[in-house]
C-alpha cells in the first residue's frame, strides 16, 4: 500500500465519498449522498489542484482517501487550524492501518503548512470513528446540539 497524491481521480473519489456519506446516514447525517455528488466532485477537483487530497492505493485500486485544508475563518483566531474534512477507507479494508496512515499523512502535510492545531468533525453516534480519532489523540473541543422543530410537515406525535 502507498499513500500518494492522486493524479486525476475526482470521479473515483466522488464515488467513494458517496459511499462515505451513505454510511453516515446510519449515524443521523442529514447529507443526501447522491444529491451532493456534483458538489463534492467539484470540491475534490479543487482539493486536487491544491494538493489537499491523499489516497491509499494498492496497485490501481484506491483503498481510501483523506481530504484536508487550512481553515479560513471569518473571525481572527489565536491559532491556525488545519481541518481534516473527509477520511474514508473501504469497509472491507478497515482495521489494516490504512485510515491511520492516511490521517498521519494529512497531519504531516498540514503541519508542514504551519498549522497550530488540527480539527475534524465526526457524527456523535459514530462510536467507531470516535474511538479511532481518540486513539489518534483527538479530543472533543466543541459540541453541536440539534433539536427538531415542530412544523406542519413533521409529526407532532399526537396523531
Amino acid at each position: 500500500m502507498e499513500i500518494t497524491t492522486p493524479a486525476a481521480a475526482a470521479e473515483d473519489l466522488a464515488d467513494l465519498w458517496v459511499d462515505l456519506a451513505e454510511s453516515q446516514r446510519a449515524h443521523d447525517s442529514h447529507i443526501l449522498p447522491a444529491d451532493n455528488r456534483p458538489r463534492i466532485r467539484q470540491s475534490i477537483a479543487e482539493h486536487l489542484v491544491q494538493d489537499r487530497v491523499l489516497v491509499a492505493r494498492e496497485d490501481e485500486t484506491i483503498l481510501g482517501f483523506v481530504m484536508f485544508t487550512i481553515e479560513r475563518a471569518a473571525f481572527k483566531q489565536d491559532v491556525l487550524r488545519g481541518i481534516v474534512e473527509n477520511l474514508y477507507v473501504r469497509p472491507e479494508r478497515r482495521s489494516e492501518g490504512i485510515g491511520s496512515a492516511l490521517l498521519a499523512a494529512a497531519e504531516d502535510a498540514l503541519t508542514e503548512q504551519g498549522v497550530d492545531v488540527i480539527a475534524l468533525e465526526v457524527m456523535a453516534r459514530n462510536e467507531g470513528a470516535r474511538r479511532f480519532y481518540r486513539r489518534a489523540g483527538y479530543e472533543p473541543r466543541r459540541v453541536e446540539l440539534e433539536k427538531p422543530v415542530r412544523t406542519d410537515t413533521t409529526s407532532r406525535g399526537d396523531e
